[in-house]
């Protein structure tokens, strides 16, 4: 592959490190790869560890109070360090040609919206880039010139098998059903957080690992592809593949399906994104398809997870209604993870928190944003009553 120059936002994270493992793998193969920038959360040891590897000129911690203890942690690495969300948006304005967007959530917007804005490649891991701001997000992509890759293992399989869009009649996502896909619902309202983020096939951060295990991750993803391909919700399926060696499907008017198979795994579609549109050399699990023997699928059952209609519901409603399913989710799995609600009342508030800003004139739901400023008060508006009617069940 051609020399590069890179930066990633949200290093820290198990898409970040993932992206660090290829990077070291490519540069021990001879790549030229020199790191412009790094983010990162409240984890410097984890930080201070990365930049030791990978060298960046610039780092950034979310949180402003930990400037002094950044410092600290990288003094005599000749690295320059910053702060607080305009350190985050200067992360993503640095002179990297390929951007690899990892930060969890709505936070990783005014970043990867600094990379989109100088016309830089990005490489997409951040679903809340597109679920909370879909079609601005586009639009600013086309004006400014940015390559948008997908990173997410089934929107990077979709992109690597849809070779005639204009020709395809639907879009499937596979979804591995989480720790869940086999429990009662009984047993899901008794679920502790170590529970739902033991992921049984990946390796992810918490948030991550619950949005799999109430499948809202699959219906962030169905909306994530909505907008990415420009399909509409009726041509986009979900269904259960608990193996996760099946990425996507794309199916075609002449009754062809393609598919993209590999291990579960991230490093291979990082590695996909960072040598695009070349392949890489990559030491990640080969398949086995003898040895695998069967590759099982079922329909998701929707009523003990239904976050999948939810999403749904909230992309044929717009874009508002999709930034706001996004904010209440988070607020929602933040308070499950605090131990302050239960498992199964997560999509409950993110439904509530729906309902409740349908009447709301500042931040409706069923008026499409013209302006990142609308986002950001439809986003809040949710988080609001996501606290409300999550307090009032932490209080029952």
């Amino acid at each position: 592959m051609s020399a590069r120059s890179v930066s990633i936002l949200g290093v820290t994270g198990s898409v970040g490190q993932s992206t660090l493992h290829v990077i070291e793998e490519l540069r021990g193969q001879g790549a030229e790869i020199e790191v412009e920038a790094v983010t990162a959360g409240g984890n410097l040891k984890v930080l201070a560890e990365t930049c030791r590897k990978l060298a960046p000129k610039f780092a950034a911690v979310a949180d402003p109070s930990q400037l002094a203890e950044a410092r600290a942690a990288l003094h005599g690495l000749n690295i320059e360090v910053g702060a607080g969300p305009g350190a985050l948006q200067e992360a993503g304005a640095r002179p990297a040609g390929w951007v690899m967007s990892a930060i969890v959530g709505a936070a990783g917007l005014e970043p990867t919206m600094a990379a989109v804005r100088r016309g830089a490649t990005v490489a997409l891991a951040n679903k809340e880039c597109l679920v909370c701001a879909g079609p601005l997000f586009i639009e600013a992509a086309r004006q400014h010139g940015a390559q948008l890759l997908p990173v997410d293992s089934e929107h990077s399989a979709i992109f690597q098998v849809l070779t005639h869009p204009e020709r395809v009649e639907k879009l499937t996502l596979t979804a591995s059903g989480g720790p869940f896909r086999t429990a009662t619902l009984e047993a899901m309202a008794a679920a502790t957080p170590d529970q739902a983020c033991a992921h049984p096939r990946w390796s992810m951060g918490r948030k991550i690992s619950v949005d799999s295990a109430t499948l809202m991750n699959k219906g962030l993803e169905l909306i994530e592809a909505s907008y990415l391909f420009g399909f509409p919700s009726e041509s986009i399926d979900v269904i259960i593949h608990p193996e996760s060696v099946v990425h996507s499907f794309v199916h075609y008017i002449d009754g062809s399906v393609l598919a993209q198979l590999g291990a579960a795994d991230m490093r291979i579609p990082i590695a996909y994104a960072l040598s695009w549109p070349d392949r890489a050399h990559v030491s990640t699990a080969r398949l086995n398809l003898a040895q695998l023997g069967a590759l099982t699928f079922e329909a998701p059952d929707t009523a003990k997870f239904p976050a999948l209609d939810l999403s749904r519901a909230a992309l044929k409603t717009g874009a508002s209604a999709t930034t706001a399913l996004s904010a209440a989710n988070e607020v929602a799995v933040e308070a499950f993870l605090a131990g302050r609600i239960r498992f199964l009342d997560i999509c409950r508030i993110v439904e509530d928190s729906l309902a409740a800003l349908e009447g709301n004139e500042a931040a409706s739901i069923a008026k499409s944003p013209t302006s990142f400023d609308e986002v950001a008060a439809v986003d809040q508006a949710a988080r609001d009553a996501a606290r409300r009617i999550a307090g009032s069940l932490a209080a029952a």
